[in-house]
């Protein structure tokens, strides 16, 4: 009996030491588990003002909550994205809460004080992080900060905030990128998804080009042939348009958005700060337009919707007063689907051909007392008059208009912002004029420019070498201009043009990571600018691309 007590205590002994050995097991899993990570803020683009504290750090959880004032259903929808971020990158779902919370939370708040609207402030000290906008608009700018800091490779692990401040805001009001669905029709999906890549870069304008001589993309309610015939080319060029004989792939190609569906995209737009400025381009890149409504052009047709690149001679005929009262019946549709500021018109590669030939454009040239000057021909005074009335009638409804920098060649504009695309001297002159100005040279920002010198295996482009290094040295304010003269540049932005890009994966890859270049131009200190402490964040931001398979090119590392 007595033996077999000491056999049972015995067991017992190997049990506790077993649960003990159990127990310490578990502890060194969890403690693996809980790798510390500390954040570095180090994100693109980079915040104007970072101050690390030498305070305790806050430590993120799964406790941690999102809490927004009462009310205000901007600041919800912002926790609400915050909350979504932090869960595709930590594996965290935190709690999303009105009202002010006190520790172990990310608060969001409006009324900083600042004078730049798109402002905010980040304070971390160990109880939690808040972010503090001048409005809605800077706290989401806040929030791109805050989830870029949180890197995809924390997940599991434990995640430390320094303590400090952010104070930041950008440099210019206005930081865009074009996106040419005229050449080529895009899935409302994918035109969602462009909308979030901007929104990861701090973008605030997406700049939709959607009608060309390929295809018009919008419907127009009044004028139903637009997108019956006018959004579908019977075929397309294969290969570059500089390569002959040209050869046709014989398979038509088409689509457009109707209204309901550009109405879904801008309030997803808007949800995300980021305002869609429509462009229909006029009189030239019109064909589509007029072979769906012959009467438009100056010959009077037959014309079909191009199925190859480059400028055409058929143009609009600005002579008729039913080509004016088109144009009027489309930016009404057009401004009822898009509430933005800025509506483009176009203006750029308009040949005058037709117009020197056209009874009617020559008509309306002696009405208007036009005539050549020496320095620009009448039908350039055309173009211009006919530019600056649809300028007043946009004017009329409350809107500004956008157009490539040829609209001044005529000498007749009343208030339009100039897209300065062929030379940086164009947007200097437009601003020593007064004029506001975006700069878009081709040779800096137009990327659908090849982005290696290897072009061979390179997916197709129309031409030129744009490398991310060029992009993100790029200078958008003149030096010539004067510090008055200077507040004329309200920003730049990169351009997207689809002649040689089909599909969703191709755009991505002209797009990404060139975009990330272009945003730090438009948002960061220019004095701050080093390109190779740049190339260490965009590693950072490729973890992102890699978490949304963002189809992003890799020349910048040496891949």
């Amino acid at each position: 009996m007595e033996n077999d007590n000491k056999q049972e205590m015995t067991m017992k002994e190997i049990i506790d030491k077993s649960l003990i050995l159990l127990i310490l097991l578990f502890s060194l899993i969890s403690c693996a588990e809980k790798e510390v990570v500390t954040v570095d803020y180090q994100v693109v683009p980079l915040p104007q003002e970072i101050k690390i504290l030498n305070e305790k750090p806050f430590v993120l959880s799964r406790t941690t909550v999102i809490a927004y004032p009462e009310e205000n259903e901007k600041l919800k929808s912002n926790a609400d994205f915050l909350s979504e971020y932090i869960f595709v990158t930590t594996g965290m779902k935190l709690k999303v809460k009105a009202g002010e919370s006190g520790k172990n939370a990310i608060q969001l708040n409006t009324g900083y004080d600042h004078d730049n609207k798109e402002a905010y402030r980040m304070v971390i000290d160990e109880n939690g992080i808040e972010i503090d906008g001048v409005n809605e608009n800077g706290v989401f700018y806040g929030i791109q900060t805050l989830r870029k800091s949180l890197l995809p490779f924390f997940k599991g692990k434990e995640i430390e905030f320094p303590a400090g401040t952010i104070t930041d805001y950008p440099r210019f009001s206005y930081r865009a990128a074009l996106f040419d669905v005229g050449r080529y029709f895009y899935p409302v999906e994918f035109i969602k998804r462009f909308i979030d890549i901007l929104a990861l870069h701090n973008v605030n304008y997406f700049h939709w080009h959607l009608t060309e001589d390929q295809g018009w993309r919008l419907e127009i309610k009044k004028y139903p042939k637009l997108t019956e015939i006018g959004s579908i080319r019977k075929e397309t060029l294969v290969g570059h348009l500089k390569s002959e004989p040209h050869e046709y792939d014989n398979t038509p190609h088409g689509g457009f958005y109707t209204q309901e569906e550009v109405k879904e995209i801008v309030k997803y737009a808007q949800e995300r700060y980021i305002t869609i400025i429509p462009e229909i381009d006029l009189p030239g890149h019109m064909l589509a337009a007029m072979a769906a409504y012959p009467e438009l052009g100056c010959k009077g047709g037959p014309y079909e919707v191009s199925t190859k690149w480059g400028i055409h001679e058929d143009v609009l005929c600005m002579g008729k007063e039913g080509t004016y009262q088109f144009l009027e019946d489309v930016f009404t549709e057009v401004t009822e689907l898009f509430p933005s500021e800025y509506i483009h018109i176009g203006g750029d590669e308009c040949p005058k051909t037709r117009w020197e030939a056209c009874p009617d454009c020559q008509s309306k040239i002696r009405e208007l007392g036009l005539k050549d000057d020496g320095e620009r021909t009448a039908e350039q005074k055309l173009q211009s008059y006919s530019m600056s009335v649809v300028e007043q009638f946009l004017k009329e409804k409350g809107r500004r208009i956008i157009a490539w920098e040829e609209i001044l060649d005529g000498g007749i504009a009343e208030n339009p912002v100039v897209m300065s695309w062929l030379k940086e001297e164009s947007g200097a002159d437009a601003a020593m004029k007064g004029y506001d100005v975006i700069m878009t040279p081709h040779r800096e920002v137009y990327i659908d420019y090849y982005q290696s010198e290897d072009k061979e295996n390179e997916p197709l482009a129309i031409g030129g070498f744009l490398p991310v290094e060029r992009v993100y040295n790029f200078e958008p304010v003149p030096s010539v201009l004067t510090e008055e003269q200077r507040k004329h540049i309200i920003g730049t932005q990169v351009n997207l043009w689809t002649e040689y890009i089909s599909d969703p994966d191709h755009a991505e890859y002209m797009l990404l990571p060139r975009l990330a270049a272009i945003s730090e131009v438009q948002w960061s200190d220019s004095q701050s600018k080093d390109f190779e402490k740049f190339r260490l964040r965009l590693k950072d931001l490729f973890q992102f691309y890699d978490v949304y398979n963002y189809n992003a090119a890799r020349h910048v590392f040496n891949y």
